[in-house]
């Protein structure tokens, strides 16, 4: 298994741990990359996402994942970011 195959798995796993209805924090980096491909399959079952960074607030919104700033939440229940 190569290095991205253990990043799209890492990705997948960690969709797992998103609850249904939930504001997701997302980080920056080729695997936060993976996540949020994997959470445009899920984006009908989160709120929205607070994002940290310019290039991944622009994936979120390409595949129609709602961002929103972090003041306007509160407290996350997850956030995921690289290694």
């Amino acid at each position: 298994m190569n290095v991205e195959e253990q990043k799209r798995l890492a990705a997948q796993q960690a969709v797992g741990y998103v609850e249904e209805g939930s504001v997701v924090g997302v980080g920056t980096g080729s695997t936060v990359a993976h996540f949020i491909d994997e959470l445009g399959k899920i984006r009908g079952r989160i709120e929205a996402t607070v994002s940290s960074s310019e290039k991944s607030t622009a994936l979120l919104k390409q595949l129609g994942i709602p961002v929103v700033d972090l003041n306007s939440v509160g407290e996350l229940s997850l956030y995921v970011d690289g290694a």
